[in-house]
């Protein structure tokens, strides 16, 4: 008896202290954290300008998660997220998608950022043409030996379909920016989850190559200078080069709400866009959009 009385006042205080909790959620923001989904490339940076946020606005929580940016768009079209990121632009069948849905994408260029292509750095290789490029993706090019490498087979790494960074590689690279080009990744390509699995895979793989948004970039893999063509300067991946535009694989990294954002998440995109936000962005090795 004694035991079945400790037991039911133990349930009562936890109870009480769930009840407790509940309450001092739903005091912050009405209780729901602002939601911020979708790219992988983007998803420390955002974590960065939360964290950088929070300090001076700690009564309004925000979660940020990955996924892709086809996964933050496709939240953004259901309802669940208040801000998708994405490192590509909407495609015209996810607007028409939102419009019957009865959501109104808005857009907000938040950063920058260069695509770096890299190696093992044992591979000697230190520059491709965009050609050379898509030839290795497409499977035209299977040996290093055919770009004056090494001789072994290439082991091919991308991001997966659902990945913004994908979808920007394949339209600029694989199809050398032809929107009417036939060519596809090859099928012996190894889809990746995430730029982390590739930073993991080319850093112990020497036969491999990758790409992934230069704030992946470490000294554990080597980025590979891209050349438009055979009589033009390659470049390197770096802050200076994609803000000069001369790094040719560089892309705008976005922002999407549905219609004019709530005053606590236009707060925080406010936060984003300013002077203080915009160093976050170089310190985290993207590029400022001022």
């Amino acid at each position: 008896m004694f035991k079945s009385s400790k037991f039911f006042l133990f349930t009562l205080l936890l109870i009480a202290i769930s009840m407790a909790i509940l309450v001092s959620g739903c005091g912050r923001n009405g209780g729901k954290a602002i939601q911020i989904k979708g790219s992988d490339t983007m998803v420390n940076l955002g974590q960065a300008w939360v964290e950088a946020f929070m300090k001076t606005h700690p009564e309004l929580p925000i979660a940020v998660t990955g996924g892709g940016s086809g996964t933050g768009i496709a939240a953004l079209l259901e309802g669940s997220t208040d801000i998708a990121q994405s490192s590509r632009a909407m495609e015209p069948k996810e607007f028409e998608m939102a419009k019957k849905k009865g959501i109104d994408p808005k857009v907000f260029h938040v950063a920058n950022d260069g695509i770096a292509v890299v190696v093992n750095p044992s591979n000697p290789i230190n520059k491709l043409t965009i050609k050379q490029l898509s030839d290795i993706f497409t499977g035209k090019i299977v040996n290093w030996k055919e770009v004056g490498g090494p001789d072994k087979s290439i082991v091919v790494l991308s991001r997966e379909r659902n990945s913004g960074t994908h979808v920007f590689f394949l339209e600029s690279i694989v199809k050398m920016g032809d929107k009417k080009s036939k060519n596809e990744f090859a099928a012996k390509v190894l889809m990746m989850p995430s730029s982390q699995a590739i930073v993991e895979e080319v850093s112990s793989n020497p036969s491999s190559i990758g790409y992934f948004g230069l704030g992946y970039l470490t000294s554990k893999e080597k980025d590979v200078a891209v050349a438009k063509d055979v009589n033009s300067p390659a470049i390197s991946p770096t802050v200076k080069t994609v803000l000069n535009k001369t790094y040719p694989i560089s892309r705008s990294l976005l922002f999407y709400t549905n219609g004019k954002p709530s005053a606590k998440t236009k707060s925080f995109i406010d936060f984003v866009l300013s002077p203080e936000g915009q160093k976050i962005v170089l310190k985290m090795d993207f590029v400022p959009i001022q």
